[in-house]
């Protein structure tokens, strides 16, 4: 179980489903029956929100090992995909949804790899962090300043149609990350492939 207080997760095994429900409620996703996969799943705050909406199943990437809560991992309807990359990690189904929060790896990266797992009609719900797409020199602390928010975001969102994809709808998340730094969702799709 997640080390953070009870009042800080809600009812979620970790805060990250308080954020990914906002998230859903406000971009209109009900994964209620479909195949999902989560990228970054750590202690599984998104899992958790996925499989307490009806997914029909979740795959749990993640490359640590051990960090799923027990609660989602004994349920049949994970498949938990530990000790992989999700850059590297082949999709074993066609996924209506892929969410990913992940830290480290850019969203230039992380979008085209969530690409590669979605069915026809799947979409990507995906937590930007800015202060790990800002260069170091603009952090104070680990903190990215306000200042330099929107154009870190804006860089995000361009390259969004770089990779192939079309921006559905962005929204901040309601409670900020670690430190306070601000996390905005992006909602994507493939792009159209032209007018037919």
């Amino acid at each position: 179980m997640s080390d953070a207080p009870d009042s800080d997760r809600g009812q979620y095994v970790s805060r990250g489903g308080i954020k990914l429900a906002a998230a859903l409620d406000r971009f209109g996703i009900d994964p209620a029956g479909w195949v999902c996969a989560d990228f970054g799943s750590h202690v599984g705050g998104f899992v958790d929100v996925l499989l307490r909406r009806g997914a029909a199943r979740v795959f749990a990437v993640d490359t640590g090992y051990g960090t799923l809560d027990y609660s989602l991992r004994r349920d049949a309807r994970v498949v938990v995909l530990e000790r992989r990359n999700a850059l590297h990690t082949e999709p074993p189904a066609a996924c209506r949804l892929v969410t990913i929060d992940v830290g480290w790896t850019r969203q230039a990266l992380i979008l085209p790899a969530a690409a590669r797992w979605l069915d026809a009609e799947g979409t990507i719900v995906s937590l930007v962090k800015p202060h790990y797409e800002a260069p170091a020199a603009w952090l104070r602390d680990g903190v990215l300043p306000s200042e330099h928010l929107q154009e870190v975001v804006g860089n995000v969102l361009a390259g969004v149609a770089s990779a192939g994809l079309e921006l559905l709808d962005r929204f901040p998340s309601p409670i900020p990350g670690h430190g306070g730094n601000a996390e905005v969702f992006i909602h994507v799709a493939r792009a159209a492939s032209g007018s037919g």
